[in-house]
């Protein structure tokens, strides 16, 4: 007997990265399974066109994005905004097509509280004026997390539990840390300026819920985290944000190992023409 889904009033999921090995695509997909959204928001990285191969694209990152259009058909909204690695869809006007909107920022009035969407990469000096360096470091963060699983592989055998390299390193480095810090006070700031009460990014891959206080006056600062490594995102219901952490089941653990040995041939263009194929083709 189907277990009952989760009623969700708004989700919202940040840098998945699909296309890249770093992503838990079918631990997402199977917690995408397991709730039902009233409106979803992609903000941003969920593609990354960045390190997008044209022979890496296993059919767990194909079942999620399959899963958001079978959403679409519903009519349940989905909002992409988008973020650094997804860029490219900049260059597009502003979208609006029956269930789906592209765009870069949304605000929403969530029980009396303005709240202010968008992925944060704006707040990054490094992918404002080093874009190269920006792009140097995203692969060597990808890089890393085959590294990491290779270490999980053999913690796992010795009996021991998982470990996160880059999180240690982004916790013990100074920088990181402050860079983390810098980036929330920057929204912090701007959101208060533009009289938001709540302000929700992406970009850092750090999950977060706090209140930020500043000289002229406190904001609700949200951080959806990433399917990287964290596996969380956003959900609100009955007046509350809250950030789900998800722990994938054994199966969605075994199709990630193997969808590293999958995928050889080029899908890009049928990866955009089919999920362009299924917004346009549903009955109006």
């Amino acid at each position: 007997m189907p277990k009952d889904k989760r009623k969700v009033e708004v989700l919202v999921l940040s840098d998945i990265h699909l296309g890249t090995f770093g992503c838990h695509a079918s631990a997402l997909l199977d917690y995408l399974k397991s709730i039902e959204p009233e409106m979803v928001i992609l903000n941003g990285d969920i593609v990354d066109a960045w390190q997008f191969s044209k022979w890496y694209w296993p059919k767990s990152h194909w079942e999620v994005v399959k899963h958001l259009v079978k959403w679409l058909s519903k009519d349940i909204p989905v909002v992409y905004l988008t973020g650094n690695h997804d860029d490219v869809l900049r260059r597009l006007p502003e979208l609006h097509l029956g269930s789906f909107t592209l765009a870069e920022t949304l605000v929403l009035d969530l029980h009396g509280q303005k709240t202010w969407f968008f992925h944060g990469d704006v707040f990054d000096s490094s992918i404002q004026h080093a874009r190269w360096l920006a792009k140097l470091g995203g692969k060597s963060y990808d890089a890393l997390i085959l590294l990491n699983r290779a270490i999980n592989w053999v913690s796992q055998k010795l009996g021991k539990g998982p470990v996160s390299l880059s999180a240690r390193i982004k916790h013990s480095v100074k920088r990181a840390v402050a860079f983390m810090s810098d980036f929330e006070g920057f929204a912090a700031d701007y959101a208060l300026q533009q009289g938001y009460n709540t302000v929700v990014c992406g970009h850092i891959h750090q999950a977060a819920d706090k209140k930020l206080s500043r000289k002229n006056g406190s904001v609700r600062y949200l951080n959806s985290g990433d399917w990287v490594e964290s596996l969380t995102a956003l959900e609100y219901a009955q007046g509350c944000w809250r950030i789900h952490t998800h722990k994938p089941i054994p199966k969605a653990l075994k199709e990630e190992k193997s969808a590293l040995r999958e995928q050889k041939e080029p899908i890009y263009a049928q990866f955009f023409s089919s999920m362009g194929s299924a917004l346009v083709s549903k009955p109006r």
